[in-house]
């Protein structure tokens, strides 16, 4: 049976962002989901979810600075020392929401920076990352992303980033499939379903 979260994010737009989380509850959704809590108090917004009582699902790692166009520092050469410092306020906020899942956003490809560098960064940082989660008991995801919406975003396709998560073998590195980006991309959804999504869920 399909369970399903509100995405905070985009939903509720007619309130504040802390009381959205009630919104939701009034609408009867039991989970929440939502991008960057980072410019609230983690402990504030934690008394909102409990008070709705409500799960958080999944969450954003700081995506770096949003609004000069970055989208993600995992990829980002050079930028190591503030994607740590992001993957550590992520699961310092995912501890207060008890919230299982991190999405961590690759970033657009700088440019002039070969790829390859950028996909070796990615995996250097995925990999260090992982292992912080496994300390924590979180689970990190990895979400391909249309080139459409965000042009130069360094992951685009399902394969890509199951090889990804195949090499750097981590049970708290996972993929995030959006059917949205997916279409967009790549199409034949059912195919794509039947092959990836686990069975037995």
């Amino acid at each position: 049976m399909p369970r399903f979260a509100a995405n905070l994010s985009m939903m509720y737009a007619e309130h504040a962002f802390p009381d959205r989380f009630a919104a939701a509850a009034r609408d009867g959704f039991q989970a929440v989901e939502f991008m960057f809590p980072y410019d609230w108090q983690k402990d504030a917004l934690a008394t909102r979810l409990q008070d709705a009582g409500l799960l958080n699902v999944l969450m954003n790692a700081p995506p770096g600075d949003w609004l000069a166009g970055e989208r993600g520092l995992a990829a980002l050469p050079g930028r190591q020392d503030a994607f740590r410092s992001s993957i550590d306020a992520a699961l310092s906020y995912a501890d207060a929401f008890a919230c299982p899942r991190i999405h961590v956003m690759a970033g657009v490809a700088l440019e002039g920076v070969d790829r390859a560098l950028c996909l070796d960064t990615y995996k250097e940082n995925l990999s260090w990352a992982a292992d912080q989660a496994r300390t924590a008991g979180r689970t990190l995801l990895i979400e391909p992303i249309n080139t459409r919406d965000m042009p130069g975003y360094l992951l685009n396709r399902q394969a890509d980033a199951h090889a990804i998560v195949s090499d750097i073998d981590s049970p708290h590195l996972q993929v995030q499939m959006d059917l949205y980006h997916c279409q967009i991309m790549e199409g034949d959804l059912t195919t794509k379903l039947r092959a990836l999504l686990p069975t037995g869920r």
